[in-house]
């Protein structure tokens, strides 16, 4: 059986991310791993990083359920505390306290206003209520071949629990 993270889907969600991370902010999202890398390594080594990374679909933040998550790295997984299979799928709203979503919408709004910005910080839950601190977040916009948005993705490695 084929580890969720290495799907043909999930190898293509993998290499749009570092592709448009790499649009948004001019350079690689993970150092040292060349673009043109077979997709499973690429997908392998994005799924083990250590900094967090998830990304949620094109759908529109103000809608309800709004974006719901495509990509969970194991560093998200972690931090959330939920397998791949509860977290890929899930509104992505979900990993924000009801408090915390409307600063959150924003900042996902600004993101893809500008393709893509640097420093965000924010609080979020995980699935048994835990709530972390981020900081020094990049959200960007994800694109596909085309160049068309299709879904945003963040990263971070800056988080404590409060």
């Amino acid at each position: 059986m084929t580890a969720e993270w290495l799907t043909p889907a999930a190898q293509a969600t993998a290499a749009c991310l570092l592709t448009s991370h790499g649009r948004a902010f001019g350079r690689p999202l993970i150092a040292g791993l060349a673009a043109d890398a077979p997709p499973q390594l690429l997908a392998q080594e994005l799924f083990a990083s250590d900094a967090v990374v998830l990304a949620h679909d094109g759908a529109d933040p103000s809608s309800d359920p709004g974006p719901r998550l495509i990509y969970a790295n194991r560093a998200a997984l972690r931090l959330w505390q939920r397998p791949w299979a509860a977290m890929v799928g899930m509104p992505s709203k979900l990993t924000a306290e009801p408090a915390e979503r409307a600063s959150r919408r924003q900042a996902l709004i600004t993101a893809q206003a500008q393709d893509g910005i640097e420093g965000y910080r924010g609080i979020r839950i995980d699935s048994r209520g835990r709530r972390f601190q981020i900081e020094g977040a990049r959200l960007w916009t994800l694109r596909d071949k085309a160049g068309q948005p299709c879904g945003q993705a963040a990263r971070f490695s800056r988080w404590w629990l409060l």
